[in-house]
C-alpha cells in the first residue's frame, strides 16, 4: 500500500472506532435526554477517555495529535449517530485555536464560536458571542478578542460569563455568551490569520458532520423503504421511490467527496484550502436540504415520528447547513475564486484541484 492508503486506511479506522463507541449510546432516548439537559455525559466521556475529542491537537498542547483529516472522519461518525456532544469545538476548532497561539488545552469539553466584536482592553473582556455550542456545559471558553497590540485568543472560565441557554433546531445548546467584565484565564497573541483559519475549520467541520449524518439518513431511508411493502411490493421499487433514493445517494456522495478533500488538503498538520473548504460548504448545505427533503418524502409520515431516527438527523442536517456561514456566501466565496484564477485555470482547479490561493 501507498502512503496515502495508508493514512486512508486509518482515517477509515478511526471513522469505525468512534461509531462503534457511539452505536449503542447515541439512541433516541438518550438523544431525547440530551436534549432536555442540555449535556450528555454518557457520550462525552467515552470518547474522552479514547482520546477522540482532541484529534487534531498536537500531543505537546493537551491533544491526542492528529492531521485534520483523521478530526473529520470523527465527526462524520458524530453526525452519523447525531452526538450531543461539542466533539468538533473541543478538538478542531478550540483546540487548534489554542495550540495555535501556544496555550495548553484544558480538559473536558470546549468550545469557541465567532467572536466579531469582542474586545480585550486592561485585561477585561467586552462584548458578546452569540450561539456558542455547548457554552453552559464546557469548562472553558476559546474565543478571538480585540486586543491594543492585536488580535488575541483568550481563555475563559464560563462561571465567569453571563450564559443565556439558547438551542438550534435539533436542540443541541447554542448559548449567547455575555463578556463583559471578565478576565480571562489565559490570553496570548493570535497568529496571522487566526481568524479566518477558525472560519474555515468551523465550515468544514459542518460539512463533515452533514456527510455523516447524510449517509446515515441514506441507510436508514435504504431500510426503512425495502421493508415496507405496499400493494405487495416494497415501496422502494416504485419509481417515485426509487427516484428519492437515487437523489439520497448522490447528494451523500458528494457531500463526502467534498469534505474529505477538503481535509485531505490540510496535509499532516496544516490548515484546508480555502477554496476546497468553500467547496465542501457549499456542497454541504446543497446536500443537507436535498436529502432531508427526499428523505422524509420516501418515508412519509414514518419520518416524522420520535421512535424513527430520521428526525433527529434531518434536524441536524438543516441546523449545521447554516452555521459558520451557511451554503450561499461560501458558494459566492467559491464563484469568486474561480473567476479570479482565469478561464485557463479553471478546469484544471476544477478537476484535479489545483488551487492557487493568491
Amino acid at each position: 500500500m501507498s502512503a496515502t492508503s495508508d493514512q486512508a486506511a486509518e482515517t477509515a479506522e478511526l471513522r469505525d472506532a468512534v461509531a462503534a463507541v457511539l452505536r449503542d449510546r447515541c439512541t433516541p432516548d438518550a438523544l431525547e435526554a440530551a436534549e432536555r439537559d442540555g449535556w450528555a455525559p454518557g457520550v462525552w466521556a467515552p470518547l474522552a477517555e479514547g482520546g477522540f475529542t482532541t484529534v487534531s491537537v498536537a500531543e505537546s498542547a493537551g491533544g491526542s495529535g492528529g492531521s485534520v483529516a483523521q478530526a473529520c472522519a470523527v465527526l462524520e461518525a458524530a453526525g452519523a449517530a447525531a452526538a450531543p456532544v461539542p466533539l468538533a469545538e473541543t478538538g478542531l476548532l478550540a483546540g487548534r485555536l489554542l495550540a495555535a497561539a501556544g496555550l495548553d488545552l484544558p480538559d473536558g469539553p470546549v468550545t469557541t464560536a465567532a467572536s466579531a466584536g469582542v474586545s480585550l482592553v486592561d485585561g477585561v473582556l467586552g462584548g458578546a458571542v452569540a450561539r456558542v455550542p455547548w457554552a453552559r456545559a464546557a469548562t472553558a471558553l476559546a474565543f478571538l478578542a480585540d486586543g491594543p497590540d492585536g488580535p488575541a485568543v483568550v481563555l475563559v472560565d464560563p462561571g465567569a460569563a453571563r450564559i443565556t441557554p439558547g438551542r438550534n433546531l435539533a436542540g443541541e445548546p447554542r448559548d449567547h455568551v455575555v463578556l463583559d467584565g471578565v478576565r480571562p484565564l489565559a490570553t496570548a497573541p493570535a497568529p496571522p490569520g487566526a481568524a479566518e483559519a477558525l472560519r474555515r475549520r468551523g465550515a468544514l467541520s459542518r460539512a463533515a458532520l452533514v456527510a455523516g449524518a447524510a449517509r446515515e439518513v441514506l441507510d436508514l431511508t435504504v431500510r426503512y423503504t425495502g421493508e415496507r411493502v405496499q400493494f405487495g411490493r416494497p415501496v422502494a421499487r416504485f419509481p417515485a421511490v426509487a427516484a428519492h433514493l437515487v437523489r439520497i445517494a448522490e447528494q451523500t456522495e458528494l457531500a463526502a467527496i467534498a469534505a474529505r478533500a477538503a481535509a485531505a488538503g490540510a496535509g499532516e498538520d496544516g490548515e484546508p484550502p480555502a477554496l476546497d473548504v468553500a467547496a465542501a460548504a457549499a456542497v454541504a448545505a446543497e446536500a443537507a436540504g436535498a436529502v432531508a427533503a427526499a428523505a422524509h418524502q420516501a418515508t412519509g409520515a414514518m419520518g416524522m415520528t420520535r421512535e424513527f431516527a430520521l428526525g433527529a438527523l434531518t434536524r441536524r442536517l438543516w441546523s449545521w447547513r447554516d452555521e459558520w456561514g451557511g451554503g450561499r456566501p461560501w458558494a459566492v466565496e467559491l464563484g469568486r475564486a474561480l473567476a479570479a484564477g482565469g478561464a485557463d485555470a479553471f478546469w484544471p482547479t476544477v478537476s484535479r484541484g489545483l488551487v492557487s490561493e493568491g
